[in-house]
């Protein structure tokens, strides 16, 4: 029952034919989203900030990305293959030791900072 399912699964990831690079927890993103306005008009707005935690679970796959707007913490949680996630774009890799850091919720300012990994202080 499990493997057909996931052969299911395979099946609708292929079809869907969407490149995702490879980040994990720590990374900075760039994640364009469609919105959808008024008058059917559809843009691409950015949403820029660290991905603070990542579930593989194949078709439901999800990550969360944190950014600091006016002095608030916001996070929002992406299925990765959405059709309104337009493109996933890496643009800093984080050192991390750990898959989930929530407990950035609690840091603010310099201490809430992610050292890059080829070694430059974020």
């Amino acid at each position: 029952m499990t493997n057909l399912i996931k052969q299911l699964e395979k099946e609708q990831l292929d079809k869907l034919n969407k490149t995702v690079p490879d980040f994990k927890a720590g990374d900075t993103l760039r994640v364009m989203c469609k919105i959808i306005e008024a008058e059917g008009r559809e843009r691409l707005q950015a949403y820029e900030g660290v991905c603070i935690a990542r579930k593989n679970d194949g078709l439901n796959s999800t990550f969360t990305v944190r950014k600091i707007s006016f002095g608030e913490g916001v996070e929002r949680v992406f299925p990765l293959y959405s059709p309104n996630v337009a493109e996933i774009k890496v643009l800093r890799k984080g050192k991390v030791v750990r898959s989930k850091l929530y407990y950035l919720r609690n840091l603010f300012g310099k201490s809430a900072r992610i050292e890059e990994e080829d070694g430059k202080k974020a």
